[in-house]
């Protein structure tokens, strides 16, 4: 039996566990990424487990989503980052440089390698053949300092792309295609590999867009071969060395195979407030549209760019609409110039905003209260945008365009216009003097970590012990996002590296009085519902709710990343044995847990409320009970270094 990518990628990474599906796999780790939301609370993590230099072949720390500068809070949290990161051995990518995505696919990404980053559209650079994870911050730390990441080895579902996508038809039509088919779980314990002939109609920026919202199906990762359109993208980088071929065998096994024919497909549109709630274009004509941004690490590529700057020229964005263009990188910006299609951009009305991630993270740009914004992004959960009732939609960048025009939703077929032609350069113009070397080692011990009043410590986790009596403080239901746990925004993400003044604003979308309750309970559960988690990598999400003292969640079904970063911060993520127990708790009750130790070797809990006797699973590797015992990944790393 031959072998699929992701196996082959695996086994050369393999340095303990098993392939066995479901097995926990440790996989040593080429390169890392982080951005200042997370970047400060990782590199925090990183200087407390007292490793002196990273030891990955490449890490990289970008400045993206914190470049609203109201305060000094953001700007420290920059200078804090480039410090510690010349310092350890990290290269910096400055504000201004673009979106880590975005600059990692053009710069950085090499076909076979592995990357985790600490942002959940890490597996972006599957469009160019890497195998790339999303994961929290400490994970992240644990694999600049060397040690291996882990993941419990999942099922691969082939995706067999045929035919060709017809005109105004796009990667992100693809994408929200998938989310239709599979749903925000339904990528859950799987990597989507993407094949077929139609593969190589698409471009490496194509590409990158449908493996950028495969973490919006809650795959671990998505991946695309490496092929002679992968070359041609790194030539024209100036990287050809770095090319690999990689596919499959003829003979390569599947948990499933999808065939989604590209000349099937129409534009299509995801509803608020999830990305798979997905209709034709074609069925929501003449819904008034308030306002269209453009860009964020899925769609801000100059192909993209490109097609905007097409439809653009010679036209007026409607009166009734406010645009927002967000290029993903200097690079693209740089060209857009250059070549005159940014002036196309800006003579139609819309506003320039930074290469940065910008409104995706509710970072400026908020829609106006009530309304309705198609943005070319990843998530549209409510209240993501920074406006509490606009209703956010997801689309692609022609579909977009084609209703800043109209000033309604408008299927971009229906203008009646030429098929675009677009062309990627055969080079792109390459300027890497705002991307800092790290100091030489012998020069390291010079440099000064510059920290900021606002940076304060690592929450420290408590151990497992083996009884819990604890408040249910908090029930909530289905698909609850990370953006629901820790919100965003410019309001919020300056505190992402103060966690007692972050706390104030835990589950604020959901119930604002949470954070003094919790701290009044001392220690407390959460219960929550089906794929619980799910979205961000933030592992501010389960740092904040240890520092209010929660100490498990007991949930339906959990979103892998968040699991994690729950068991990293000595919190036991618990599932209901019946689903239909969520039904018997209600918030205030006194919850009791016995047996804890016994019950996590066994895999079994049972959880004890007033005359309940509820049935819980704790399916943990050794591993992560080891991890619990210590009170999380950063106590468990310490014993180990000792």
């Amino acid at each position: 039996m031959g072998l699929n990518l992701v196996q082959k990628i695996i086994g050369a990474h393999l340095v303990g566990g098993s392939m066995e599906p479901g097995a926990e796999a440790a996989l040593r780790i080429d390169q890392t990424l982080t951005q200042d939301a997370t970047g400060t609370m990782a590199y925090l993590e990183f200087e407390a487990m007292g490793i002196d230099r990273v030891r990955t072949e490449r890490s990289v720390a970008y400045i993206d989503h914190n470049t609203l500068q109201s305060g000094f809070e953001n700007a420290d949290d920059h200078r804090y980052i480039q410090s510690v990161a010349r310092k350890h051995g990290i290269w910096f990518s400055r504000p201004g440089n673009g979106i880590c995505h975005q600059v990692h696919l053009e710069r950085f990404g090499v076909p076979g390698k592995t990357l985790v980053g600490s942002d959940s559209h890490t597996p972006t650079a599957g469009g160019l053949g890497m195998l790339a994870f999303g994961a929290g911050g400490l994970d992240v730390a644990v694999a600049m300092g060397g040690g291996a990441y882990y993941i419990n080895m999942p099922k691969v579902i082939k995706v067999e792309l045929t035919g060709t996508l017809r005109p105004f038809v796009t990667a992100k039509d693809v994408s929200l295609e998938i989310l239709r088919l599979l749903s925000v779980k339904g990528g859950v314990g799987r990597i989507i590999e993407w094949g077929g002939e139609g593969v190589k109609t698409l471009s490496v920026p194509e590409r990158a867009t449908i493996t950028n919202m495969g973490a919006e199906l809650g795959a671990t990762s998505s991946i695309f071969p490496s092929d002679e359109v992968t070359r041609a993208f790194l030539k024209a980088q100036g990287r050809e060395r770095d090319y690999t071929p990689l596919a499959p065998d003829a003979d390569a096994e599947y948990e499933r195979v999808i065939t989604i024919d590209l000349s099937a497909l129409e534009p299509l549109i995801a509803c608020p407030h999830m990305p798979d709630n997905v209709v034709p274009v074609s069925s929501l004509k003449g819904t008034r549209v308030d306002q269209v941004c453009i860009g964020s690490c899925t769609n801000s590529s100059l192909y993209d760019m490109l097609k905007a700057a097409a439809l653009l020229k010679g036209r007026t964005v409607a009166p009734s609409v406010s645009m927002s263009v967000s290029p993903g990188s200097r690079q693209v910006l740089t060209m857009l110039a250059d070549c005159g299609a940014l002036t196309d951009i800006l003579s139609s009305g819309a506003r320039l905003l930074e290469c940065a991630c910008g409104p995706c993270i509710g970072m400026g740009f908020s829609p106006n209260s009530g309304g309705v914004s198609l943005r070319t992004f990843n998530r549209n959960f409510e209240g993501r945008s920074g406006t509490r009732d606009a209703m956010v939609y997801l689309v692609s960048p022609e579909t977009a365009v084609a209703s800043a025009l109209t000033g309604e939703i408008t299927d971009p077929r229906s203008l009646g216009l030429p098929p675009l032609e677009v062309q990627l350069p055969a080079a792109f113009r390459v300027d890497d003097s705002t991307i800092l070397a790290p100091a030489q080692p012998e020069e390291a011990g010079q440099v000064e970590v510059l920290r900021g009043p606002n940076i304060k410590a690592v929450p420290e986790g408590r151990p497992v012990e083996d009884s819990l009596t604890a408040a249910l403080t908090l029930k909530v239901g289905d698909n609850i996002t990370t953006d629901h746990i820790m919100p965003a925004g410019s309001k919020i993400l300056p505190y992402r590296s103060n966690v007692p003044k972050l706390s104030q604003f835990c589950f604020e979308v959901c119930d604002k009085s949470f954070p003094e309750r919790a701290k009044a309970a001392g220690q407390s559960l959460i219960v929550g519902g089906a794929n619980y988690g799910q979205g961000s990598s933030r592992e501010h999400a389960a740092l904040v709710p240890l520092y209010l003292g929660v100490r498990a969640v007991v949930a339906k079904s959990f979103a892998r990343i968040h699991a994690a970063n729950l068991i990293n911060a000595g919190i036991m993520p618990l599932t209901f044995a019946d689903p239909a127990d969520y039904d018997k708790l209600s918030e205030g009750m006194q919850l009791q847990l016995h047996g804890i130790h016994a019950g996590m070797d066994s895999g079994e809990l049972t959880l004890e409320a007033e005359d309940l006797r509820i049935p819980l699973r704790c399916a943990f590797t050794q591993r992560q009970k080891a991890i619990l015992k210590a009170g999380g990944l950063l106590n468990y790393t310490r014993e180990e270094n000792r």
